[in-house]
C-alpha cells in the first residue's frame, strides 16, 4: 500500500497498529497499539522507539522507593521519579548504561529527568554513577550548585537530575535542578 498524507485527523472505531514486515519473509510484526484508552500519557517507554526521546511526563504515575544504600534498577529509574524516606545516609548508584539504555530503548539523544525526592527522609541522599554513566563537568562545581548529588532530606529534599544518552548504553549525568 502507498503512504497517504492527511490533512485532518485520523480516526477508527477499533484502534490502529504500527508494524514492520520482515523483508524476504513477510513476517508482520506490531510494533505498538492503539487502542481506545491509549493516550499519550499511558504509552510506556518500552513501546516507543524513536531517534532522540526526551521523557518529560511530570505525572510520574509509578514511582521506586529505595530506601536504603543500593544500587537501582534500570526499571526504578526508568520511572523518573524515587523516594526516599530513610533515617540513615543513604547513596543510589544508578545502573549501568547498558541497562539503562536497553530499559529506555535508549538511542544517542534520548534524555531522561529523574527526580530524587527526600523530603521524607531524615538524612543525606547521594547519588552515584556506574559503569557507561559519565559524570558531567558541572558535577565538579561548589556543593549546593547543579553539580551537587546530593539531596538534603525535609522541605528543600527535591533534586532533578538529567541523563543524557551519547549512545545506547552510555550516558552523561548532570544535576539539573
Amino acid at each position: 500500500m502507498a503512504n497517504t498524507t492527511f490533512t485532518g485527523p485520523v480516526r477508527s472505531q477499533n484502534g490502529f497498529q504500527s508494524i514492520t514486515v520482515a523483508p524476504g519473509t513477510g513476517t508482520v510484526t506490531v510494533d505498538a497499539t492503539f487502542g481506545t484508552a491509549t493516550s499519550v500519557t499511558t504509552l510506556a517507554a518500552t513501546t516507543v522507539t524513536a531517534t532522540n526521546l526526551v521523557y518529560t511526563d511530570q505525572n510520574h504515575p509509578t514511582t521506586a522507593a529505595i530506601n536504603a544504600t543500593a544500587t537501582a534498577t534500570a526499571a526504578e529509574v526508568a520511572t523518573g521519579y524515587i523516594t526516599s524516606t530513610s533515617a540513615a545516609a543513604t547513596t543510589i548508584t544508578l545502573p549501568t548504561g547498558t541497562l539503562l539504555g536497553a530499559a529506555l530503548g535508549a538511542t544517542k539523544g534520548t534524555v531522561l529527568d529523574l527526580y530524587i525526592d527526600n523530603t521524607g527522609g531524615a538524612n543525606t541522599v547521594t547519588i552515584a554513577v556506574a559503569v557507561n554513566g559519565i559524570l558531567s563537568t558541572a558535577a565538579a562545581d561548589t556543593a549546593g550548585s547543579f553539580g551537587d548529588l546530593t539531596v538534603a532530606s525535609g522541605a528543600t529534599g527535591l533534586a532533578r537530575f538529567t541523563i543524557m544518552f551519547s549512545s545506547a548504553t552510555a550516558y552523561v549525568f548532570t544535576r539539573t535542578a
